[in-house]
Parts: structure tokens; sequence; C-alpha cells
């Protein structure tokens, strides 16, 4: 039988279905089990949190969830569409309404910050060559970079690389953002205006967030919700907002985890554009 996931504060919204829904979800690499009956709902707009301690599959997830993998049982379903089943054809659907965000940027060094915006308009869209220019400079000046659209990416911040990978993320216009690790390897104050920038992205746009993460400072920045997993059951323990979970969680270490100042940093394997192949 599954894990009983306890669930607080805030409710789902009436009269609104999810966007994303997870169904007794399993992940497996060969034989081993690494997450197991995980289900939840996520509603448009929120800004979601996957969180959890090292090893319980944050990324793992995520790759589920952004059609790297196929769940070993269960369905993940994506604006409606079942993505572990789906044809080719029905996959690139989905993925069109989708946008993911890698750790650490994955800019392309030999391409401008406008260059590497524009790739997808290029790989999808038969716009042509200005309007790619002005969609992707509306991105950029979206994230606050349109000065920099002519740099290269060895020339700018690691912040500002994160901005230019957001905005690449959001070229097509997707309903939904995945962010792995965002404000990884930042310093507190550019990490505290990036979580500011999805904040506000997110209220413009009515986007929803997908974001594994494990600073603490973040997920009570942003968080609409947070999905709890933990790696000695292999499952998820809690879902709610931080602060709830926080000081209302039943589960002891769930309201360690949202306690701590100096917990493990250590997180999952990062997701990489390799991957992709």
């Amino acid at each position: 039988m599954p894990s009983p996931v306890e669930i607080l504060p805030p409710p789902p919204p009436e009269n609104v279905e999810p966007i994303i829904r997870v169904q007794d979800f399993h992940a497996a690499y060969g034989p081993k089990t690494v997450m197991k009956d995980v289900s939840f709902e996520i509603y448009p707009g929120e800004v979601f949190i996957i969180a959890g301690g090292s090893g319980c599959g944050k990324s793992t997830l995520l790759k589920h969830m952004i059609g790297l993998y196929e769940p070993a049982g269960g369905r993940l379903f994506i604006d409606g569409d079942d993505i572990g089943p789906a044809d080719d054809a029905l996959k690139a659907k989905i993925l069109r309404k989708i946008g993911v965000a890698y750790q650490g940027g994955a800019l392309f060094g030999s391409m401008t910050c406008l260059g590497n915006v524009r790739l997808p308009l290029e790989e999808f869209t038969d716009l042509p060559g200005a309007a790619m220019d002005a969609v992707s400079m509306s991105k950029l000046k979206l994230v606050e970079l349109e000065h920099a659209a002519h740099l290269m990416p060895s020339e700018i911040s690691g912040g500002m690389q994160k901005r230019v990978a957001l905005a690449r993320a959001m070229a097509l216009d997707p309903k939904i953002l995945f962010l792995d690790e965002p404000s990884a390897g930042l310093d507190p104050i550019t990490s505290a205006d990036l979580d500011s920038l999805i904040l506000s992205l997110s209220r413009m746009l009515g986007t929803t967030f997908v974001i594994v993460t494990h600073e603490l400072p973040s997920i009570f920045s942003i968080a609409s919700r947070v999905l709890v997993l933990d790696a000695s059951v292999k499952t998820s323990v809690a879902i709610g907002d931080p602060v709830s979970l926080r000081e209302r969680s039943r589960n002891a270490w769930v309201r360690e985890f949202f306690s701590r100042k100096g917990f493990d940093h250590r997180s999952d394997p990062p997701l990489s554009p390799g991957s992709l192949s």
C-alpha cells in the first residue's frame, strides 16, 4: 500500500483542472527502485517546488516529467496528455507546452546571448529572421538582459547566464517552465534577485513553474506549494506551503527539513543537455 502523504494548505483551487497530474508514479533504474507511489497535482500559475534530501529522486522525477524517461509505473499527465506512452507526434505536441532551464544554464559558448535564445525558434518555427530576433529580444527584456543580447556567455556573470537560460526556456511561450536548481552556485543576493524574477514572471505571464531546489530561502520566498520526497521510504511524505510544513507537519523529519539552517546542500545529479541525447 502507498505510504500516506500528509497534505497541508493551501487547498486546491475550486473548478480548476490541474495542468500536471502525477498518478501512482514509480521510477527505477534497472532493478533498482528510485521512488514509488508518488501522486500529486499542479495547478496553472503555481510555483511548485520539488524538495527533499540527497538521493531522494528530485531530478529523476523532473526528468520523467519532461519526457526524458518513461516511468516504471503510473502515469504523468501534462495539460491533459499522458506523456509516458505518447508516440513521437503526441510527445512533440506535449513538449511544445514546456520549457526547461538546466542547472548550469547550458548556454552554447559559441553563440551570443541573443543566438542562444533564438535557437528554439530556429528549430521549431518558420518565422522570418527579423521576427525571431524580435521575439528573442522580447524574452531577454523579460529577464532584464536586452543590453547583453550581443555578448557571449563568457562575457556575462553566472547569474546573468541563468537569466539567459530562462529567456531561452521561454522562447516558445510554454505553459510550464521546469527549472533544475536555478540558484545553484549563486551568491545570496543574486539568488534573491532570481527568485524575485521568477515570481514576477509567474504573476505577469501566468506561467506554471516546477522547480527542483534545496535552497530554503528560495523555497520560502517563491513556493506556492512544496512536494517533499524522502529517500528513506522512496516516496513523497508531505505536500503543502512551506510555512505550514515547518510549523504544523506531523512528521518530525519534515519539520526539521524546513527549520534547519545547515542541512546537507548536496543535490541529485543535475539535468544536463547530454541527457537529451
